[in-house]
């Protein structure tokens, strides 16, 4: 019978602000995220009783569709005085019952959980311990949010990779507890990337229980190269805020280099029945990298861990999400099959927009029918092991 549901493969939450202070166990609730207000008006989130490294406001976190002046242009994530954490959070972006009605609205059948506030802390994190507790905070709120629509919300699993045995058994917890994924960061820790050997245990993990591993776009810090391009950019245009239009675009180089290094380093020949899902990094440019990957294995393939061609590895275990606005999404659907694509709303993020699978259909409304109903839904399904 042919799948008919459709599946945001990459929705999002606000985590309600008393989350960890009711979530986190005692020995670390001291030491959990609360939210600040500075001397300039701006909020921020707090960090074991230091500010995050992430200079954005928490009033950019939310928004979606953004808030236009009398101009339309979207202003508030550049203004962070104008709007707060709880003022930005659009219905359904914490509360269960409302976010079924948005689904409704929308056209969704079933929404992946991803987090927002867990975009941002990682990297202000040092201690494995604190790390870990607060993945685990964060994964016992989200099922209770999911828990009065399981077939509906569909938690992914936050794990930490500062402590590899911590993450291994999160993965175990939260999977008997019905995740469908787990959300980890892109970005290398220390100087070890993904494909690092020390992380071989999570990817062992994931495969055995035959659930995604997900790394996705998270916020730079302010100490970041991309933050130093990003005020540059600043420094030398007339309109200061060409340097957001620069940063959320780069905001995917990460999300590319983890799923290269994953690639190049030999983890799919290693663990051959590994899910992997590149998110929130679009999908128009990952022919001509494999293209690129393809070519150069061609001349290095004797010094290189892999048996295959990189194309071949991402046509047996990998998944891309594509953007509903993507114009170029037939064309990469028809250069490397049908199976491998997914959709994401990102919803209710400020670069998110509202009536997303409106806009997916009109976009991929001219490939045939098979191909519509896996991207809209049942590549989700097979990806995430939906019933």
């Amino acid at each position: 019978m042919a799948y008919d549901k459709v599946v945001d493969a990459d929705g999002h939450i606000l985590e309600p602000q008393d989350l960890w202070e009711n979530y986190l166990e005692s020995s670390y609730r001291d030491r959990g995220i609360r939210w600040k207000v500075n001397d300039q008006g701006v909020e921020y989130i707090e960090i074991d009783g230091k500010p995050s490294r992430s200079q954005l406001s928490t009033g950019a976190l939310g928004g979606v569709g953004g808030y236009p002046n009398a101009d339309g242009d979207r202003t508030s994530l550049f203004d962070p005085h104008r709007t707060k954490y709880l003022d930005s959070a659009p219905p359904g972006s914490m509360d269960p019952h409302q976010r079924i009605q948005v689904l409704d609205q929308e056209g969704i059948d079933i929404a992946l959980i991803y987090p927002t506030i867990g975009i941002i802390w990682e990297e202000s994190v040092d201690d494995p311990g604190l790390a870990s507790a607060l993945c685990r905070a964060y994964n016992n709120w989200l099922f209770d949010f999911c828990q009065p629509y399981p077939d509906r919300l569909v938690a992914v699993a936050h794990v930490s990779l500062l402590d590899v045995e911590d993450a291994v058994l999160e993965m175990r917890r939260t999977a008997k507890r019905g995740a469908r994924a787990f959300f980890i960061r892109p970005d290398k820790v220390g100087d070890k990337t993904l494909g690092h050997p020390d992380y071989d245990p999570i990817w062992a993990e994931a495969q055995d229980l035959d659930l995604p591993i997900a790394p996705h776009v998270v916020v730079r810090t302010q100490e970041s190269p991309l933050r130093d391009w990003s005020r540059s950019i600043a420094g030398v245009m007339p309109n200061p805020r060409g340097a957001g239009v620069f940063g959320f675009t780069y905001l995917m180089l990460p999300v590319q280099a983890a799923f290269t290094a994953m690639m190049t380093t030999g983890v799919f020949e290693r663990f051959p029945q590994l899910k992997y899902v590149i998110l929130e990094a679009g999908a128009g440019w990952i022919a001509h990298w494999l293209d690129r990957m393809d070519s150069k294995y061609k001349i290095f393939k004797s010094f290189s861990p892999m048996t295959l061609k990189p194309s071949e590895y991402f046509a047996r275990q990998c998944t891309i999400s594509t953007e509903p606005d993507e114009q170029a999404t037939p064309a990469m659907v028809e250069l490397l099959g049908e199976d491998r694509f997914v959709w994401a709303s990102d919803f209710p993020h400020i670069d998110a927009d509202m009536g997303t699978v409106k806009e997916l259909r009109e976009h991929i409304g001219g490939m045939s029918e098979t191909a519509q109903r896996k991207i809209l839904g049942e590549n989700a399904a097979r990806l995430y092991s939906l019933a």
